[in-house]
């Protein structure tokens, strides 16, 4: 069954997504609020490739925060302790929370597949966004020095200045979310 952005949204409007903080505290990353945008991206401690974009990610962060977008990195393998991505969240200095989601409710709500992998949701949880952060990874072990296509800073300049993205999903290179 394919979702329409119309059912995406009730969707989003009649549950509640919870997971938790490094803390341990229930939150719901999708819940409304005066953000003009939320970013999830899907990560993961043991993904290289996840691991090679947290300047990137710390790059569109300090850009696009300001302007009223909301960040979180997501860890869906169910055997990442707290503890664990606490450290890795420390270690590669992102400078915006880290959820778990052991269960999936946000992988499952989003479609995310690979880490790592970002989706965009507007403020109503319709998602107009989801897939690379860039192309500077064409294949496993095929690198560009550097990307030609920023994707998913596109994707949020485009909802900043009240359109939608030109190209709504972009195809990931990373590793598979376990189940």
């Amino acid at each position: 069954m394919r979702l329409t952005a119309l059912s995406l949204a009730l969707l989003a409007a009649c549950s509640s997504t919870r997971v938790r903080d490094l803390e341990g505290r229930a939150l719901d990353p999708l819940a409304r609020t005066a953000a003009r945008a939320t970013v999830l991206v899907f990560s993961d401690t043991e993904c290289p490739i996840a691991n090679a974009y947290a300047p990137e990610l710390g790059r569109l962060h300090a850009e696009l925060a300001p302007r009223g977008v909301r960040f979180f990195l997501v860890f869906a393998d169910p055997v990442r302790s707290a503890s664990e991505v606490r450290a890795h969240h420390t270690a590669f200095g992102y400078p915006f929370p880290a959820l778990l989601d052991p269960g999936h409710e946000l992988v499952e709500r989003c479609g995310a597949s690979i880490t790592p992998e970002a989706c965009v949701l507007l403020p109503d949880g319709e998602l107009v966004y989801r897939g690379r952060i860039d192309d500077r990874y064409v294949d496993f072990g095929k690198q560009r020095a550097g990307p030609t296509v920023r994707d998913l800073q596109a994707a949020l300049l485009a909802v900043l200045a009240g359109a939608r993205p030109v190209r709504p999903w972009a195809p990931a290179i990373g590793c598979s979310i376990p189940p």
